[in-house]
């Protein structure tokens, strides 16, 4: 049960930090805007937010993408 939790965290990981550098490179965390008002957090709390929110949805798609490759097999153990 491990490796397949390996297989869908360590890529959703390293695609988190890229998309964290990504946006962050545009956008200043001082200037995001969350329902017309300026957000009354840190720095370091808006990119932590941030990049758990890149990370939970990059799990979410190697998951679905892990789900998807197995065999008929192995769906049917």
């Amino acid at each position: 049960m491990l490796k397949p939790a390996a297989w869908i965290l360590w890529p959703s990981f390293l695609a988190a930090c890229v998309g964290e550098m990504l946006f962050f490179a545009l956008f200043d965390p001082d200037e995001l805007v969350l329902f017309w008002r300026v957000i009354p957090l840190s720095r370091i709390a808006i990119y932590s937010i941030g990049f758990f929110f890149f990370w939970f949805f990059a799990a979410l798609s190697s998951g679905m993408t892990w789900l998807l490759a197995r065999s008929a097999a192995e769906v049917n153990r």
